[in-house]
């Protein structure tokens, strides 16, 4: 089994920023791929299924992005998994808009998810890095990446998401090169 965690805030006013592609990612692979209906557990929200051979719990944190780390711990400890078990799905910065990088480990490059993930389980996590683009200036960063996704960019968000949740049987098997060059063909194949 693996746990799949994808951070974002709860709440509707969130939704559509970019803090929270993490949640999106969650549910278009939920959607595309039938898993069951959301539980609540875990301090958030659960959807149990499968790709390929391999059981995937999603994950979305309701604690807060400050304090996610709190619910991806209990639900690990939970199924007594290892943190090699775990794979958390984020925005981040320094990646382009609509671009995907797999990494294990790291640092938190200041995403306070990440950090509280790190606080309570170690840095040694598999993480999907959803590019936002870096605003220009560190004084901008806040909202932008509090902001809205403006209407230009729904439909590559759309895309890049349709091709997280089409290729995310790559991951679940440990293939991140393979769903990181899909992902990017299916980006570069769209209009």
């Amino acid at each position: 089994m693996q746990l799949w965690a994808g951070l974002g805030n709860p709440g509707a006013s969130y939704a559509m920023h970019r803090h929270n592609v993490g949640f999106m990612a969650m549910d278009a692979i939920a959607a595309l791929h039938d898993f069951g209906p959301v539980k609540k557990q875990f301090q958030g929200w659960t959807q149990e299924g499968r790709l390929g051979s391999t059981r995937i719990l999603l994950l979305k944190p309701a604690t807060f992005m400050n304090d996610s780390g709190r619910s991806i711990g209990e639900a690990l400890r939970f199924y007594k998994l290892d943190v090699d078990a775990l794979t958390v799905f984020h925005d981040e910065l320094d990646i382009a808009p609509f671009r995907v990088k797999v990494k294990t480990g790291g640092g938190t490059a200041g995403h306070n998810g990440l950090r509280s993930t790190d606080q309570h389980l170690g840095p040694d996590f598999r993480r999907v890095r959803i590019g936002i683009g870096h605003p220009g200036h560190k004084d901008r960063v806040t909202n932008h990446v509090l902001g809205n996704y403006a209407k230009s960019e729904i439909e590559p968000l759309s895309d890049l998401l349709g091709a997280i949740a089409a290729e995310a049987r790559w991951l679940a098997e440990g293939d991140d090169v393979r769903f990181m060059n899909d992902v990017a063909m299916r980006m570069q194949e769209t209009p």
